[in-house]
């Protein structure tokens, strides 16, 4: 009876909730959807900032009493599962190019595409690689779009490695550390994972700000030669 209670927990799990994830697949949790967020295209939706962020909090066992996990393996799953996804998405856009995003009817997910397109050509690769791990929705399809676009393996390999590693541990350690050293943390939880992804959102938005503001130079530009 207790087991089968557990597993209709695991398959109520909130896929967009951070401590839902924790609390249904723990460390495992977090390396798994790493990967599926980097490295597949139907896991963009997933929330790896805040999940990273929780995890590392809940290392310290302040977050949650019934749930604390161990920050060694958090940190190694957190790496491999971020650095495997990434090589794995880069992998796949090399040998299926625009089929990928062909057979995706998500409006998000073009979009994406075409921030992640802009995003190489303006910053070059080794910069562009780095800066889309912190971003939202363009760290999933810049792999795949990387390897379509024929990216040098040993280039992407070598700045998806450097940019994964800051991201993965950085955020999961920043976790931690806040753990250890706010009491009561847990009373703040929801209001600092929404920081978190409001802070995650400003690349986008000052992306978006600049496309349009170059967009509205350009179309001036007839006008001012005239």
């Amino acid at each position: 009876m207790t087991t089968a209670v557990h597993l209709s927990s695991q398959l109520a799990v909130n896929v967009l909730d951070a401590r839902s994830l924790l609390s249904a697949f723990g460390v495992l949790g977090v390396g798994v959807v790493l990967f599926a967020e980097t490295g597949l295209l139907i896991g963009f939706f997933l929330p790896g900032d805040s999940l990273l962020f929780t995890a590392g909090l809940l290392c310290t066992g302040a977050a949650d009493r019934g749930l604390k996990l161990s920050l060694a393996p958090l940190l190694v799953a957190a790496a491999v599962g971020a650095l495997a996804g990434s090589q794995c998405g880069y992998l796949l856009g090399r040998r299926a190019g625009g089929a990928l995003l062909a057979r995706s009817r998500s409006a998000r997910l073009h979009e994406g595409a075409k921030r992640t397109e802009e995003l190489l050509e303006r910053y070059g690769y080794a910069k562009a690689i780095v800066l889309a791990r912190f971003v939202p929705v363009v760290r999933t399809v810049l792999n795949p779009m990387a390897g379509a676009l024929g990216v040098p393996v040993r280039t992407f390999t070598l700045w998806q490695v450097t940019g994964g590693l800051v991201w993965s541990l950085g955020l999961t350690l920043a976790g931690y550390a806040l753990g250890s050293s706010v009491p009561n943390v847990d009373r703040y939880l929801l209001p600092i994972v929404a920081v978190i992804v409001a802070l995650s959102l400003i690349p986008v938005a000052s992306e978006v700000h600049r496309s349009r503001r170059d967009a509205k130079a350009r179309a001036k530009a007839p006008e001012v030669r005239g």
